[in-house]
């Protein structure tokens, strides 16, 4: 069996009672994505919609397929369409959106709020002194159920100092929990990547978003 194979197993192992894995398969193929399945990996997350749709249509729903960039409000419909969790949102405006697309396709649309953890001006996410306003206006939609939150937290090479960012998220987490503001029995607290996911799982993520330590660094695209 090739490396993925055996780097799913591996991380799965390391993870089992602690969090789950979700593969970000950015610029994967399909035939590596089969092979992380073989391997027993379950959820899968996705950046582009229009690299995801044809990956989900060959692969199918016997895996999970969350959204997990940044969303365009003119590609949700067909995010609503194919995805089954949507990691990314990030105000109340987008949620409403969901909403309405999802009541249209009969769905009730899973999503988790993604947080601003590093409160920077230039990335997406809802700022951490927002998130219970935002969580209570989605409360309100019927076509939506807020499952959990997720943070990306500032782009640092030593994920130790992203700690602050992590606990600030779960602590965020925790509030939600007990006001009783998700819908659902296990919530999910996605933080953490390849070089981060370890101190992730220690400030309280349930779900580590995995790529380049399964399948290795991206090719660079040459122009």
């Amino acid at each position: 069996m090739g490396t993925i194979y055996t780097n799913v197993k591996s991380l799965l192992q390391e993870l089992e009672g602690k969090a789950k894995l979700l593969l970000a398969t950015k610029e994967r193929t399909v035939q590596e994505i089969q092979q992380a399945i073989e391997a027993g990996a379950r959820i899968f997350g996705e950046n582009y919609l229009q690299e995801a749709e044809e990956k989900i249509k060959q692969i199918g729903h016997s895996v999970e397929w969350h959204f997990i960039g940044s969303i365009q409000k003119r590609k949700i419909k067909k995010i609503v369409e194919l995805f089954d969790v949507i990691e990314s949102v990030d105000s109340i405006e987008v949620a409403k959106i969901i909403d309405k697309f999802s009541k249209e396709y009969g769905k009730i649309m899973p999503v988790l709020i993604e947080v601003n953890s590093g409160k920077e001006p230039q990335k997406s996410g809802v700022m951490p002194d927002d998130v219970l306003n935002v969580s209570k206006a989605i409360k309100e939609l019927k076509n939506i159920r807020l499952v959990g939150l997720m943070t990306m937290g500032p782009n640092l090479p030593n994920p130790e100092d992203l700690r602050p960012y992590f606990r600030l998220t779960y602590e965020l987490f925790e509030e939600l929990k007990s006001l009783g503001l998700f819908d659902v029995d296990e919530p999910i607290l996605s933080m953490g990547m390849s070089s981060s996911y370890k101190v992730a799982i220690e400030e309280g993520a349930n779900l580590v978003r995995i790529g380049t330590l399964v399948f290795g660094e991206r090719k660079k695209k040459v122009i």
